[in-house]
């Protein structure tokens, strides 16, 4: 492949890769989280989480609201392009059914689903 042409698995890969960025896509599936709820559920230090938020909101997979009330209130939720990963979370879920055995630990991954 030449250098200069656009590869859109590995470009999906490089955007998906990031740490925490899948952890991310996968707890607003549920539906629109403040920062410090989606912090919680992810369990991403504070300033990663923003700068992930950033560049998913800069890429149009997450959108940003601020409600003006005292303080003012962020939450966060998935695009309709974010909300189409929903089949790609499935998928890792059903290759990992298949493919990985449970850890003798697996109370923290029960507890992420």
């Amino acid at each position: 492949m030449a250098d200069d042409s656009f590869c859109p698995v590995y470009a999906s890969i490089d955007l998906l890769q990031e740490k925490w960025t899948l952890h991310i896509i996968r707890a607003l599936l549920t539906g629109p989280l403040g920062f410090n709820e989606l912090g919680r559920k992810v369990g991403a230090n504070p300033s990663t989480l923003a700068q992930r938020l950033e560049h998913l909101e800069t890429r149009g997979i997450v959108e940003r609201t601020v409600q003006s009330v005292m303080p003012p209130r962020t939450s966060y939720a998935l695009s309709a392009a974010g909300m189409e990963l929903q089949t790609v979370i499935d998928a890792l879920a059903c290759w990992a059914t298949a493919h990985i055995k449970a850890p003798a630990n697996a109370g923290r991954v029960a507890a992420i689903r």
